[in-house]
């Protein structure tokens, strides 16, 4: 049967770096007005089975997804997977190997951090994330800028990405890790569909032209920190590609009395895509 209204195929929960747990996002979505939610974890698909529960409860469609953190040149790089197989032993290994990375550049920004006068530990970190860096849950920046934000170092969890944590803070760092080419190789091997997410925050269309002709699905087109032309650019750059178009608002959940990126609902497309994201070798649906 095939799903109608709007979805939002891009939101994160505690199991990453989101607020809510998975269930809560997949009631917010039911909320807005969705017919399909996805989550989409940071190298972690640890929410999947909670969201797709309350799901099934309350009657709305949940997506399995992942946020695959990459580097290329220096840059993050994320690379959205749909539909991969999340009982993997080879899939759920690599992504224990991006976690490992994850978990090496939060020890060397809090030494950072320590470095520049701040009383900051990496306990403090995982306590505020809720976990202690053992399980399939990842901890991230967000967390390292809520104790930033607990202890009064900034007034606001965007001032800690602009002094601190940003790609031009004082303590960031970026270890090498998977390329975004791997990413989309080890979906496809997981039977996942892969989509380049909010590639205007980037501004590299070189390396998506690059990924396009490598064999990328997909590209995030609608994204709540997407300009009208950057989704203008990115929808007609897919279409020339017969790529599938996706969108979602990025939720991250409410830090300081501010939502990251936007709301539930706030971007989506259609939810007929999904029957393209489970089956990404059939360009004609």
């Amino acid at each position: 049967m095939a799903i109608t209204g709007p979805a939002d195929l891009h939101t994160h929960t505690r199991a990453s770096d989101g607020t809510g747990d998975p269930a809560d996002n997949v009631r917010l979505a039911k909320e807005a007005g969705l017919a399909a939610v996805a989550i989409t974890d940071h190298d972690t698909m640890a929410g999947v089975d909670e969201a797709i529960a309350e799901g099934e409860r309350i009657g709305i469609i949940v997506v399995p997804g992942v946020e695959v953190s990459t580097v290329s040149d220096g840059i993050d790089i994320h690379i959205l997977g749909y539909y991969a197989d999340w009982r993997n032993e080879e899939w759920l290994k690599r992504l224990r190997s991006l976690r490992d990375v994850r978990g090496l550049r939060n020890e060397m920004m809090v030494q950072r951090l320590r470095e520049l006068g701040i009383d900051i530990t990496l306990d403090e970190v995982f306590a505020e994330a809720g976990r202690d860096g053992s399980g399939e849950e990842t901890v991230g920046r967000p967390h390292i800028a809520q104790v930033l934000l607990k202890k009064g170092c900034v007034a606001t969890m965007a001032e800690a990405f602009d002094r601190y944590l940003g790609t031009s803070g004082a303590a960031y760092v970026n270890p090498p890790r998977a390329t975004p080419f791997q990413a989309v190789d080890w979906i496809r091997e997981a039977g996942g569909t892969s989509v380049i997410a909010h590639p205007g925050l980037y501004g590299r269309d070189q390396l998506v032209e690059e990924l396009i002709a490598y064999g990328v699905d997909g590209i995030e087109v609608y994204h709540s920190d997407h300009t009208p032309l950057d989704e203008e650019r990115y929808k007609s750059i897919a279409e020339r590609s017969g790529l599938i178009i996706t969108g979602g608002s990025d939720y991250h959940g409410a830090r300081g009395g501010v939502v990251f990126h936007g709301p539930i609902g706030g971007r989506s497309v259609d939810a007929a895509v999904i029957s393209r994201l489970r089956r990404p070798s059939d360009k004609s649906t």
